[in-house]
């Protein structure tokens, strides 16, 4: 499981080191694609493949399920991490997320997300009032 907030630097070479906490569960390869909200998910490997038959399944029919497939492979990418944990990160996806040299890397369960620094404050500080705030079920059936 992939958990914390960690604020690692992207490099001129457009890499970036993952934490040290997520590289057991992230060494044996990872797919980074658009995320929601403008981050990059980074997903790894095996995780992504579940995702892709689950997002697969749905029919063809679906406009929805065809853009939102369309999307997020798209701009998909697969890496390895090298010795040194380092990932570079597509220049599309670096424009995508809007990535400067300071980044935040949050764990959120089954994948990670890289979040340009400023973009994930403005964020934190726009949502956690309404976190702190909630009163009713979140997600329905579960709390």
């Amino acid at each position: 499981m992939l958990l914390g907030t960690y604020e690692p630097k992207l490099d001129d070479k457009g890499r970036v080191i993952l934490p040290a906490k997520f590289r057991d569960t992230l060494s044996g390869g990872i797919v980074l694609t658009r995320g929601q909200e403008r981050c990059i998910y980074v997903f790894p490997r095996a995780t992504f493949d579940e995702l892709l038959t689950t997002v697969q399944s749905a029919p063809l029919t679906s406009k929805g399920a065809r853009d939102y497939v369309r999307l997020l492979l798209s701009g998909a990418s697969d890496e390895i991490p090298d010795k040194q944990a380092r990932v570079t990160i597509p220049g599309q996806l670096r424009e995508y997320a809007g990535l400067g040299r300071d980044l935040v890397v949050i764990g959120a369960g089954s994948r990670a997300e890289i979040w340009a620094a400023d973009a994930w404050a403005s964020y934190y500080s726009e949502k956690e009032q309404t976190f702190s705030d909630t009163e009713e079920e979140v997600i329905p059936g579960l709390f």
